[in-house]
């Protein structure tokens, strides 16, 4: 008994721990110029849940927010340890570190796929899923167009919320890449980093009202028709993950480009082990 108790425990701990990393790479999605929270989400096989749990907050309330708490932590942790080192890292290793993004999405395509067909695949949902990718693809080649500078207040900074929210909501769809079009992303990276509550608390609020108001037309459409979202989100995410290929190597040594190698090799088996171990712990 006590040996099957200490099971239990180790078990329990290596779930936390593991939805902890999840939580980081998730709140990674919301600072880091073309990285989705929403479609980390969907790779690490917890937003349908998330969604689930977003529309309707009082259904086993207490088991989902014991089951959030790590992602949480983790998203939080994850959001204010990168607004240090982003403007670092990716000014300097900028190529380096999207490879290794790049890599850790590749890992987790079979679970995807899998995840995606388990109610049922036809030629219908791989059509769809080709029709996302190429519609995903143009709107964020071309989204640049859509934008320019704008003034930073209290109710851009809600917008800016609200389009984090979305990228929560919308796998694939990469918030920081808008506001970075916007003018806005350096602002608000060190914005978290000082705690500047007058950043901080809109883009709370803004983000607050998008995921709840939207939580729920999400979920009824999982109800509905499930494969073709879920390849509709694939879509998204591959076209998503194309765009962070990165494309500028001036300047590259030998070294360099080895390093891109190694950090996409790591991230690829970084994401196939994380997608082992939640269906392990499933």
């Amino acid at each position: 008994m006590e040996k099957q108790i200490a099971n239990t425990e180790k078990h329990q701990s290596k779930d936390w721990l593991l939805r902890f990393v999840k939580g980081m790479f998730i709140g990674s999605g919301f600072i880091l110029p073309g990285v989705s929270g929403g479609a980390l989400a969907a790779i690490f096989g917890i937003y349908e849940r998330i969604i689930t749990f977003l529309a309707h907050i009082t259904r086993n309330f207490k088991e989902n927010v014991l089951f959030f708490i790590p992602v949480g932590l983790g998203g939080v942790t994850g959001v204010f340890l990168l607004s240090f080192v982003v403007s670092f890292a990716l000014g300097t290793y900028e190529n380096i570190v999207l490879w290794f993004f790049v890599g850790c999405i590749l890992g987790t395509i079979p679970a995807l796929w899998k995840e995606a067909g388990k109610k049922g695949r036809s030629n219908r949902d791989v059509l769809i899923l080709v029709i996302s990718f190429v519609a995903g693809l143009l709107f964020l080649w071309k989204g640049s167009a859509l934008f320019s500078h704008v003034d930073q207040n209290f109710f851009t900074w809600i917008i800016a919320g609200a389009l984090i929210g979305l990228g929560m909501i919308v796998p694939g769809l990469s918030p920081s890449n808008f506001l970075v079009y916007m003018g806005m992303y350096k602002a608000m990276s060190d914005g978290i980093k000082t705690l500047n509550f007058g950043i901080i608390i809109p883009i709370g609020i803004g983000g607050i009202v998008c995921v709840l108001g939207l939580s729920k037309v999400m979920d009824y459409i999982f109800s509905k028709a499930y494969p073709q979202l879920f390849h509709f989100i694939m879509g998204i995410v591959f076209a998503s993950t194309v765009m962070i290929v990165p494309t500028d190597y001036s300047g590259f040594t030998a070294g360099n480009y080895v390093a891109c190698v190694v950090l996409c090799l790591a991230g690829i088996a970084l994401g196939a082990w994380m997608s082992r171990l939640e269906e392990k712990y499933k």
